[in-house]
């Protein structure tokens, strides 16, 4: 009693306790530890100091998910919504700063010039011209629709309303930095004098190249070194290297056999036992059968029914002779198609061509397919009937008419549908009962034909060369692995899970059992790509977990291709935003930089004299010959381009020696003989106008440099 006395005066403690029992069920450990952290992120990131809501932001997330109808990834979504809202809160701070407002009537002015707006019938006149009043009308009655709940066409409409706003304040904002770009006339002239400038020159010239690359060599130490010294050129950040094990979820021999033999048992009839008949029933097979659809579906066909016609060339290689000599109502197979078990059966043998050119008259009626006449199915029969009986005979009619009634693209083309193919014409976009009329008759032919789109005056203009075709009706099963097979190769990718949670090596395992291991190098925290496996983004969430350490492994369950596997997954790189990863790809730009600063060095040491015919002596080499060379184009004969040579010519002085200078090649040392000057212009404005039009170009960059001098935090990776 004592001890329910206490448990009665500590209701409340309890009731929490089975609460975070609860939370614990639905949330992970990190959740949980971040439930009770004073630390916990409410935010996906900031932007000069202003926050950018964790909730807001999932909520365009969606929505614009929603918008691409799932035509891009969770993680291109993110990228794409944080974009925008980076690119808009750091405009925010520019605009307020630069005193920009836009207008209601700005943003109205913009709104109704839009050609969707300016074309839409919504918002036209008796006359067929754009009324404003229209355009207020229908957002008037949106507001009111989301007032009773039916809110997101609303929403979409604050939205549009919002980017062209934005769009507005961007336009003005840019206007303003291009009125601040401008080049003054003296600046035109040195810009043509600079590019016009022709420069004779004498070079002593020793390439990179002379040098061997072992004597350049370049240590870990001094790459490092490098990193830290240009680290604003190579922005540091987080990354982790993977290296995994795929195993495919595959039908074993066991699993195709038996997939193999089920299909076939559905070419006879068969007999099996009914509850509701209390006896032994016989159930038809695809020999017998006559309602194919019925039968494809009771029996669940892994493929749908397929209307189509096939020529012999489209029929699958390893059947074709014998799908064209057999007899209507014969059955092929089973055979094998694509990961499939296959029967099919002959169930219509013709002559057909492979594409028709046809044109058409329609009368809809009330209640057929994208129809707005208010006609009656009786109705629309007397008057098709009675255009058929106009036009039969007189093709001349039967343009005019058409061009007056049909309301179709084929409208002042005389009704003219243009040829169509075989295969388009038997797929499940096209009306069966079009098809099989522009099909199965001759050229020439003309008759009232209904659709579900109403009722057609067809005339078959032209056709192809009739071909033999049969129509099969194929049953079709999936192979797939059993589930024995599964939890084979389960407990194969979980024996190798804890091999290397016991510390085994991946690879040490890998060459005892022929597994292949793959990696994913220096990945980012946003990354969704894994080579060779595709968009896995629970991996790379899982590599950059707190408390991930190298060495760590786990099973994931993927999906590759339409196709699933296990991948177990090792850590075996890791580096934080503190720290440059010297990649291969990082290593390939930096070494040959490096390794000719070295052979710069050694270069220089023998490059000794007063004169060049010292210097060339002293080097081994020769004096070489520049001729009209310019900044424009700084190409330097038998050498290459050269812009820091050239550069450096236009500006020492005449006959004179210059120092040691570094090319793209090798080292240099130049001596200028001749500098000519071109004739002077009246006026430079053109070269002015050219500069200013350079500098204005760079419009496009304003967002990337705000962005760059922006304080910007990304939260991104701990909840995508």
């Amino acid at each position: 009693m004592a001890i329910l006395s206490k448990i009665r005066d500590r209701s409340m403690f309890l009731i929490l306790i089975v609460g975070l029992a609860l939370f614990a069920f639905v949330l992970d450990p990190s959740s949980i530890q971040q439930f009770f952290s004073s630390s916990k992120i409410n935010s996906v990131g900031q932007v000069n100091g202003e926050e950018i809501d964790r909730e807001e932001f999932a909520r365009q997330v969606e929505a614009y998910r929603a918008q691409s109808n799932g035509r891009v990834s969770q993680m291109q979504a993110v990228n794409a919504v944080w974009s925008g809202m980076v690119s808009e809160k750091v405009f925010e701070d520019q605009l307020e700063k630069a005193g920009i407002v836009i207008g209601e009537k700005d943003i109205w002015d913009a709104m109704t010039s839009l050609p969707d707006i300016q074309n839409s019938p919504l918002f036209k006149n008796e006359a067929n011209l754009f009324d404003e009043e229209k355009l207020k009308e229908y957002i008037a009655n949106m507001k009111d629709e989301a007032e009773t709940g039916n809110n997101q066409a609303w929403l979409n409409w604050l939205s549009t309303e919002k980017n062209i706003k934005q769009n507005l304040q961007r336009q003005a904002y840019t206007s303003l930095i291009n009125a601040g770009l401008g080049a003054s006339l003296e600046e035109g002239k040195r810009d043509y004098l600079f590019n016009n400038v022709k420069m004779d020159a004498q070079f002593v010239f020793v390439p990179y190249s002379s040098i061997p690359d072992s004597l350049g060599f370049v240590s870990k130490d001094e790459i490092q070194k490098y990193l830290s010294d240009n680290s604003k050129r190579f922005k540091p950040e987080a990354t982790r290297t993977l290296q995994y094990v795929k195993f495919d979820i595959v039908p074993s021999e066991a699993d195709d056999a038996e997939a193999k033999a089920l299909v076939a048992g559905y070419i006879n009839d068969r007999e099996e036992y009914s509850n509701a008949a209390k006896s032994t029933i016989k159930i038809p097979g695809l020999k017998n059968t006559t309602n194919y659809e019925d039968f494809l579906n009771e029996n669940k066909s892994d493929l749908s029914i397929d209307n189509g016609y096939k020529f012999k060339n489209q029929i699958f290689a390893e059947i074709t002779d014998e799908v064209m000599n057999a007899s209507l109502g014969d059955v092929v197979g089973p055979y094998k198609q694509n990961g499939y078990y296959k029967i099919s059966k002959v169930v219509e043998i013709l002559q057909i061509p492979d594409s028709v050119k046809s044109s058409h008259i329609i009368v809809p009626y009330a209640g057929s397919t994208r129809s707005t006449s208010l006609k009656t199915k009786e109705q629309a029969k007397k008057t098709a009937d009675s255009i058929f009986a106009l036009v039969k005979n007189n093709k001349t009619r039967f343009n005019a008419i058409a061009d007056e009634v049909n309301t179709d693209g084929t409208k002042g083309k005389g009704g003219d549908i243009g040829w169509v193919r075989k295969d388009q014409a038997f797929s499940p976009s096209f009306d069966k009962d079009f098809a099989d009329f522009i099909y199965k008759n001759k050229v020439g032919s003309i008759d009232v034909v209904e659709t579900a789109f109403g009722f057609h005056i067809i005339r078959i203009d032209e056709q192809t060369t009739p071909e033999k075709a049969v129509r099969l009706v194929t049953f079709a099963r999936l192979v797939e692995a059993s589930e024995e097979t599964e939890n084979r190769i389960f407990e194969e990718a979980e024996t190798l899970n804890a091999d290397l949670a016991d510390g085994k090596n991946l690879n040490d395992i890998a060459t005892e059992k022929g597994y292949k291991v793959q990696s994913a190098l220096n990945l980012k925290v946003l990354a969704e790509n894994i080579p060779g496996i595709g968009s896995q983004r629970q991996l790379v969430t899982w590599a950059f977990s707190n408390e991930r350490e190298i060495g760590d492994s786990k099973r994931f369950d993927v999906e590759v291709l339409g196709k699933r596997a296990y991948v177990v997954t090792a850590l075996t790189g890791k580096t934080e935003k503190d720290g440059v990863v010297v990649s291969s790809d990082l290593l390939s730009k930096i070494r040959p930089e490096l390794i000719d600063k070295k052979k710069a060095e050694l270069i220089k040491k023998k490059m000794t004299g007063s004169s060049l015919e010292e210097i060339a002596k002293n080097s081994g080499t020769t004096i070489r010959n520049a001729s009209s060379v310019s900044l424009s184009s700084p190409l330097i004969s038998g050498v290459g381009n050269e812009p820091a040579i050239v550069g450096a010519m236009s500006t020492i002085k005449l006959n004179e020696v210059s120092e040691l200078i570094h090319g793209e090649k090798g080292v240099f040392v130049v001596k200028v003989t001749k500098r000519d000057a071109p004739v002077d212009l009246e006026n430079y404005d053109t070269f002015r106008k050219k500069l200013v039009g350079q500098l204005q170009g760079r419009g496009n960059q304003i967002f990337q440099v705000l962005e760059e001098t922006a304080d910007v935090t990304d939260n991104r990776g701990k909840f995508f």
